[in-house]
Order: C-alpha cells, then sequence, then structure tokens
C-alpha cells in the first residue's frame, strides 16, 4: 500500500496543476474559519454570524462538514488530471512495463482517494473543533464529541465523489471530459427526479416521500443525502419560522442506509474502473 501511494505522490509532487489545486483546496477548508469574521453594523443592528451559533458543538461538526463538502470539486480536478495524464503522458503504458499489475495501478488511485478523504476529514475536524472551543458556548467534553458521524459521513461523501471521478476520468481519459460527464450525470438525475415529481404529482404531499424514496439509490443523490442542509436547524431560523407560523420538522441524522448505498456505490465504481482497464488493449 505505502509503495502504491509513493508512486502516486511522486507524479502529484512533479504535477504542478495537480500541486496548485491542492493547496487551493486545503486553503479553501481553512477559510472556513473566515465565517467567523463576518459582522454586520447597519445603524442599531449589529449582526456577527459567529455568535448566532453556527460554531456552536455539536452543531458546528454539521455545518462545517456540510461546508467543506461543497470544496470537493477542486480535489476532484485533482484526481481525473491524475487519470489523464496517465494517458496523456504515457505513465500507464510505462507503470505496467515496470511490472505494476492493473489492480495495483487502480488500487494506487484508490488508496490515494481514500487518502485525500481522510486528510481532508482530519483537516475539518482540526478548524471545527478550534472554532468550536473559540466561540461555542458548551465545552462540556460529552458535547463536544457528539455527532461525530457527519465527518464519518463527509470521509464516506468524498470517497464515493472521488471514486466516481475516478471511473470517469478512465472510461473518458481526458480530465475536462470526465468533469463535464460528472455534470452531465447530474443534470440527468436531476431530469429524473422531475420527471418522478411529475408521475407522482396526482399523490400531491406524498408526492416528495415516493420521490426521495426512490431518488435516494442514485450515485449523486445518495452522496448529497449524506449530510442534509444544516442552515433550517439555526435556534433564529426556527425562532423566525414559529413566527410566520411555519414548523420545521426535518430528520438531520446521518442514516446508516444512505452510508451504505454509498459504500455500494464506490465498490461498483472501483470495480468498473478495473475492469474497463483490464478490458483495454494499452
Amino acid at each position: 500500500m505505502l509503495r502504491l501511494l509513493d508512486i502516486e505522490f511522486h507524479k502529484i509532487k512533479h504535477n504542478r496543476a495537480s500541486r496548485i489545486l491542492s493547496l487551493v483546496y486545503f486553503g479553501l477548508l481553512a477559510s472556513i474559519a473566515l465565517i467567523a469574521a463576518i459582522k454586520f453594523d447597519i445603524g442599531p443592528v449589529k449582526f456577527h454570524l459567529a455568535e448566532q451559533g453556527i460554531f456552536n458543538f455539536p452543531y458546528v461538526w454539521h455545518f462545517n462538514s456540510y461546508m467543506a463538502a461543497i470544496f470537493k470539486f477542486f480535489l476532484l480536478l485533482v484526481i481525473v488530471s491524475m487519470m489523464a495524464n496517465e494517458y496523456s503522458y504515457k505513465t500507464l503504458k510505462q507503470n505496467l512495463i515496470d511490472g505494476l499489475s492493473k489492480k495495483e495501478f487502480i488500487l494506487s488511485k484508490f488508496y490515494t482517494v481514500i487518502l485525500f478523504a481522510a486528510i481532508s476529514t482530519v483537516f475539518v475536524f482540526g478548524v471545527s473543533l478550534i472554532l468550536g472551543l473559540i466561540y461555542s458556548d458548551f465545552n462540556e467534553i460529552g458535547i463536544i464529541f457528539s455527532e461525530l458521524e457527519y465527518l464519518l459521513a463527509f470521509f464516506v461523501k468524498l470517497v464515493g465523489f472521488f471514486s466516481f471521478g475516478l471511473f470517469l476520468g478512465i472510461l473518458i481519459k481526458r480530465s475536462a471530459f470526465a468533469v463535464a460527464g460528472m455534470v452531465v450525470w447530474l443534470i440527468i438525475e436531476s431530469i429524473f427526479k422531475g420527471f418522478l415529481y411529475w408521475n407522482y404529482r396526482h399523490l400531491k404531499f406524498d408526492a416528495s416521500e415516493k420521490v426521495d424514496a426512490i431518488m435516494q439509490f442514485l450515485p449523486l443523490e445518495a452522496m448529497a443525502n449524506l449530510i442534509k442542509e444544516p442552515f433550517s436547524r439555526l435556534g433564529a431560523v426556527r425562532s423566525v419560522a414559529k413566527q410566520i407560523g411555519e414548523t420545521v420538522v426535518k430528520d438531520y441524522s446521518v442514516s446508516i442506509l444512505n452510508i451504505a448505498i454509498v459504500l455500494f456505490w464506490i465498490a461498483v465504481f472501483i470495480y468498473a474502473s478495473y475492469a474497463l482497464l483490464k478490458k483495454r488493449d494499452l
């Protein structure tokens, strides 16, 4: 495993675009801390976002993992460019000539995906812990380390997303087209979701449940379901909703079923990548 990771690290280290994108990605993860600096002073109204409870334990794990997942597209570019470069610079063929099997080649990419996801998760954990210790109103150990399942969901989400990108990179061989393929698949899922809503329109209020029950098994939708939006969970948002006669009823927990679905897709993408590479005459 370490040998395979060392090979991939060597390739990334000598690729300027990958280095820059990786630095930008982790810089953006760190920029979550800048949210604490957002202040609005409009006459007598003073608004400080950090004081609204977004960095309170354990909510900070939910909020930061959701926000950090938005930046995953930068690392996706690194993943797909890794595969594009293998074909462009003939390093894939050279690796196979040097004795690396196709299985080991795919594993080297998958281990890199896991490593990127793990480093990202540890990074988000560190940023969230620091922000929580500074701004949280709750500092009891039991509260601080509760709801850490959002970090697990974040890790699984990244591995799933990057595995999908790895598969597209092998399938299409060009980084720009691979990213475009991801966008096209997102559009396909969105169109299918719209079709389901139209198909179940006669059910009125039950239509959403029917649609969600079907859509949860599609890859990108399953990844999106791992960490649900955290904004409506804020006390301030709930207070406003209550004042206008609305009640926010939503399950924000990390579902074991959603994790299982994404793990299934990870296995599909990695196996499909291997099967595709094994079938090709390089």
